[in-house]
This record gives structure tokens, C-alpha cells and sequence, in this order.
């Protein structure tokens, strides 16, 4: 099995390393073009739509695995039969579809926004319908709770969360697509690792994004020559989010104390996330007005270069994942409780150093102005 998602995995990265250059060239063309301005790090008009890439990478190895399942060669081939017996596709078939389709949507709303610069009000009212249908359709998180419309509502709420903390992220070159590939690994692992048959059939499109990635990141890289856009930002968040939904929850048995492993995972976006919307929201703007109060850019604010906040997100990520693969090694809700408080720890820390030391900041620059401004008052002497 691990063969066959190690050739998926290289499959996607192909596909995605030869697609994006083809989408950077046309990008012009279909007005995919992401322009300089006050609240962006580049300074020159970069190409975007780097996500249709990212959605070829992904989609075409899917269709190669689901015309194996059909064809006559299957049955020639005893690896095979075993693999898809494994993966159990057909049993899941509903799940995966209405994930698949949600997942075209996201992309399409993305790319539609990417050309024209849709309203957010229009963007969140197809996230919400996109992630009602896929709950409605059995993509549901249980949180071994009795009453079904707490697990409902909690996974309409993580998905649009995640869709859109996934969108905040991508304003570096490398963020959201290296934060994207160390999530969807991590994630895969956990599936993996966890023995549970059904989950294995999430893994596959989990390696699949993270090849697709890996093969834009070729591009994406610093200094990016084409940005991925809301289309690929909308498709990694979406599919981050339901695949870790039916992957970890997908029975109300086993060790409950993992539920808390996509937090753990993705718990750099989601800082990042509610960071953004306190401080907008406390600034009395909209939570969907863009400026630069990422993480990333606060990083930068300290003096941290570009590539070196993005650094520092990644290995944040990194480290904040691996406390989620360590989930499944301790056995109650104690030792799930000591990880969660040290992921907890880490982010109180980066919170209190990057508020301290923007403060200093803005009181050093606000100093400094003030000697500049005394000294042109003075004149010549």
C-alpha cells in the first residue's frame, strides 16, 4: 500500500510541476494577473491560478484510480485487486463523491474570483451551501456526542473555517502551499498509522494533494513566478478539512482523546485565522477587508525577512503536527491533555513575543520620528 501511494504521490507531482508553468503562460490572457498594492508583499504584476495546477494534479491521478476500478485490467493484475480492496472505494462512494464535487465548486468560486474579484458575501454563501451538502451527504464529524446536530454543526463550521484560514495564508510566496503539503502528510500519516481500512481511503487524496503541491511548489517557491490564488487556497482548505472529517471521525469508536489531532495539525492556520479577525475586528474593519496583519507579515514587522517568516510558519506547523501523530501514541484523555497544553504553550509564546515585539517596534519607529522631525524643526545650526 505504501508503494502504491508512494507512485500517487509522484504521479500528482508531475502533473502539477508541468501543468503550472503551461497556466502561468496563458495566465495573462484569462486575467489572471495579481497586481502590486499597499496590503501585498510583491512588487511587480505576478501571474495567479496556480491552483488550476494544483486541481489537475489531484484530479487527474483520480480519474487513472477510478477507471483502474472499472477496467478489465484489474483483474489481471493481483496488486491491484488488493489495493482497491483495501481502499474500499465503493463503500464510501458517497462520501467521496460529495467531497469531489464540493471540491470542484470551491475551485470554481475561487477561480471566479480570481478573474472578477467576487464579493466575500457571495464567496461565504457557496462555502456554507458547499459545506451543507457535503454534510448532509455523510461527511460528519461525530465528536462521540449523541445529539447528531453538534456534530453537524461543527463540521459546517470547520470547513468554512479551514476554507478560509487556508485563504488568509496564502500572502507569501510558499505559505500556503508549504503549510498545505506539511498538513496533508501529516494528515495521511495519522490515517496511515491509525490500521482503520475505511481511513485508508481518505489517505489517497490526502497524497495526492500533497504530491500536487509538491509540484507547484517548484514554481511557487521564492521567488515565486505564479501565485496558486483563491482557486487552489479554496481547494487545499476544503479538502484539508473533509478529508480529516471522514478520515478521523468516520466511526464514533476507538480512542476519542484523537479527535483532537486536526486541531493539533492545523493549529498555525487557525492562529492565524482568529488573530486576523481580532485584530480587524478590534481596528473596527470588516473580518474580510485584506491587509497585513498575518502572521507572516507581523513576523516580517520584527525583522524577519519574507523567506524567513515563511521558514518559521513551516517548521511551526511542523512542530505542532507532529503533537498530533503523537496523539495516537498516548493512551487516555491525560497524556492527549499534556500534548494539547504544549501546543497550547507554543502558540501563548509566539503570541507574546510577536506582540511585545511589535510594540517595541512601533515605539522605536514612533522615536525615531520624533528625533527626525525635532531635528528638521531645529534647521541648520
Amino acid at each position: 500500500m505504501l508503494g502504491f501511494l508512494t507512485v500517487a504521490f509522484c504521479v500528482a507531482a508531475g502533473v502539477s510541476a508541468l501543468i503550472t508553468p503551461v497556466v502561468r503562460h496563458f495566465a495573462p490572457a484569462l486575467g489572471l494577473i495579481d497586481l502590486p498594492g499597499h496590503r501585498k508583499v510583491h512588487v511587480l504584476p505576478t501571474p495567479r491560478g496556480g491552483g488550476i495546477g494544483i486541481f489537475l494534479g489531484v484530479l487527474i491521478p483520480v480519474i487513472v484510480v477510478v477507471a483502474l476500478t472499472v477496467l478489465p485490467i484489474r483483474e489481471r493484475i493481483p496488486q491491484l485487486q488488493e489495493i482497491f480492496s483495501t481502499l474500499q472505494i465503493s463503500r464510501l462512494m458517497g462520501q467521496v463523491l460529495a467531497i469531489a464535487i464540493g471540491a470542484v465548486v470551491l475551485f470554481l468560486t475561487g477561480l471566479a474570483d480570481d478573474r472578477w474579484n467576487l464579493s466575500w458575501k457571495l464567496r461565504l454563501g457557496l462555502q456554507l451551501s458547499v459545506a451543507l451538502g457535503v454534510v448532509l451527504a455523510g461527511v460528519r464529524a461525530t465528536v462521540f456526542i449523541s445529539q447528531p446536530w453538534v456534530g453537524f454543526a461543527m463540521t459546517v463550521l470547520w470547513i468554512i473555517v479551514l476554507t478560509n484560514a487556508m485563504n488568509f495564508l496564502d500572502n507569501m510566496d510558499a505559505l500556503s502551499s508549504g503549510i498545505g503539503l506539511i498538513a496533508s502528510l501529516l494528515f495521511s500519516a495519522i490515517l496511515v498509522l491509525m490500521v482503520r481500512t475505511p481511513t485508508v481511503t481518505f489517505a489517497l487524496p490526502l497524497v495526492l494533494l500533497a504530491g500536487s503541491l509538491s509540484g507547484f511548489l517548484v514554481w511557487n517557491k521564492p521567488p515565486a513566478s505564479i501565485f496558486m490564488g483563491d482557486c487552489g487556497s479554496n481547494l487545499i482548505g476544503f479538502l484539508l478539512a473533509t478529508l480529516t472529517v471522514s478520515g478521523t471521525f468516520y466511526e464514533s469508536t476507538g480512542s476519542r482523546h484523537v479527535m483532537l489531532a486536526p486541531l493539533c495539525v492545523m493549529a498555525v492556520p487557525l492562529y492565524d485565522f482568529c488573530t486576523v479577525i481580532l485584530i480587524r475586528l478590534s481596528q473596527g474593519r470588516s473580518p474580510f477587508h485584506g491587509d497585513k496583519s498575518h502572521f507572516s507579515h507581523r513576523l516580517v514587522e520584527l525583522g524577519l525577512s519574507p523567506a524567513h517568516a515563511v521558514l518559521t510558519i513551516h517548521l511551526t506547523t511542523l512542530m505542532t503536527g507532529l503533537g498530533g501523530l503523537l496523539l495516537y501514541k498516548v493512551p487516555d484523555w491525560t497524556g492527549a491533555a499534556l500534548v494539547a497544553g504544549l501546543i497550547f504553550c507554543v502558540l501563548s509564546v509566539i503570541a507574546i513575543l510577536e506582540t511585545v515585539g511589535r510594540r517595541s517596534v512601533n515605539v522605536m519607529q514612533g522615536t525615531l520620528a520624533g528625533l527626525k522631525a525635532s531635528g528638521e524643526s531645529a534647521g541648520p545650526g
